[in-house]
């Protein structure tokens, strides 16, 4: 019956993925500035500690792995990427690299500035995990104020409120829109005051940061939705009217699926965005390369006429 595997050490597993990569003992004893004695020690000391051959020498000058040494060459390496890994996180601490960042963004922030911004992070930033909320008007500023987001690219709420930091993060139109069958989107011409004698499919507000607010509410008859994605399935159903962040309707609009009203009372708008933080706890470097990247896109942001709440 076999004796237990020993457990080898990093470096001798290093010295085993030197010799593959390299193809040669001496090559490997090039890359690590080592000994070829050294090396050939450390892999014998490695079949020692596993009971296994790993190398076929016999008949070539050139070290052969044993069909053990393919089995177990994946394993190392993914051990190696961790160990990797580690040191970077290591480092990067030590540099005052945050190990984690919650972001909370507004549920109107454009998804592909979002995405874009989030790659770009995860390539220069991979030791840096991240959490992301998604949450509407008041909410964003709220995770933020209560320290379970160190950073928030909120709408206009965010403002108004005390103990936070901010700064022009963009922004986006909004328009009005309603299904094409909706007794609105079949008006070639909507009179002034038309808005009030449909349903208006309101956003609200998950957090309390907005309780009892209105924003470019019109009619007295809303349904009102926590989800800006139900707020888009509903409107494209004909269910009521709403404004809509442009972006996200631009292909309803192509396709006829919705259609934008041209309502002279109500006639869209720009929201704007603001990244922030707390005043007394600054985002660190990767919350700040973050905020950096946001506020860089949304300064080519184009604004239009009219109002710039929701």
């Amino acid at each position: 019956m076999m004796s237990s595997v020993g457990t080898p050490s990093f470096d001798q597993l290093s010295i085993f993925l030197a010799v593959v990569d390299a193809g040669s003992f001496a090559g490997a004893g090039r890359r690590l500035n080592r000994a070829v004695s050294v090396v050939s020690y450390g892999i014998a000391n490695l079949e020692a500690q596993l009971g296994l051959a790993l190398f076929d020498r016999e008949g070539s000058r050139k070290p052969t792995l044993t069909a053990a040494g393919r089995a177990l060459l994946a394993e190392a390496r993914t051990i190696a990427q961790g160990m990797d890994g580690l040191r970077a996180k290591v480092r990067g601490l030590h540099e005052g690299l945050e190990a984690e960042v919650d972001l909370a963004v507004d549920v109107m922030l454009p998804a592909d500035r979002l995405g874009r911004v989030l790659r770009d992070f995860a390539r220069s930033h991979p030791t840096v995990s991240l959490r992301l909320h998604v949450e509407t008007l008041g909410a964003v500023a709220a995770l933020v104020l209560d320290r379970r987001a160190v950073l928030g690219i909120s709408g206009p709420v965010a403002a108004g409120m005390d103990g936070l930091d901010r700064t022009t993060a963009g922004s986006v139109p909004m328009v009005p829109v309603a299904a094409p069958d909706h007794p609105l989107g079949r008006m070639a011409q909507i009179a002034p005051g038309a808005g009030r004698d449909h349903v208006q499919l309101v956003l609200t507000d998950r957090s309390r940061a907005t309780e009892g607010q209105d924003f470019s509410v019109m009619s007295p008859r809303t349904w009102r939705l926590a989800d800006l994605g139900a707020k888009h399935a509903l409107l494209r159903e004909g269910i009521g009217w709403g404004n809509m962040p442009l972006p996200m309707v631009e292909p309803d609009l192509v396709a006829g699926t919705l259609v934008r009203l041209a309502m002279p009372d109500h006639p869209g708008g720009t929201y704007r965005f603001s990244g922030v933080w707390r005043r007394d706890t600054p985002p660190g470097p990767a919350a700040s390369w973050l905020l950096a990247q946001f506020v860089q896109l949304g300064a080519g942001d184009r604004e239009e006429d009219g109002f710039t709440d929701l």
